[in-house]
């Protein structure tokens, strides 16, 4: 950490605020958009922990699984709003408690 550096623990305060956030989200909410927006704030919760741990240690191996960490969230968004899209199309329902069209 650099003489006029951000200490490490202020990351992981904003890190854990928005991790707590979007648990919240996710265990509140009912709607599925809002589920994986909550999901998004999470990883980004994880990613932000990832980097300060990789600054404080004059290291890059956080950031490098910050850049799988994104690109596996992409790949989820692409999946599951394509899934939410194709759901609504059907139900014409954003709930989660709604939907029952995976059950057998």
């Amino acid at each position: 950490m650099g003489s006029m550096g951000v200490p490490t623990e202020y990351y992981q305060l904003v890190a854990a605020l928005l991790f707590t956030i979007g648990l919240i989200g996710v265990l509140v909410r009912r709607s599925a958009l809002i589920i994986f927006m909550s999901i998004e704030l999470m990883l980004n919760a994880v990613n932000l922990s990832f980097v300060a741990f990789s600054r404080q240690h004059g290291q890059m191996d956080g950031q490098i699984f910050v850049f799988f960490v994104m690109a596996v969230a992409a790949a989820e968004v692409a999946v599951g709003l394509a899934i939410l899209v194709a759901i609504f199309r059907n139900r014409e329902t954003a709930s989660v408690d709604e939907v029952h069209l995976l059950k057998g």
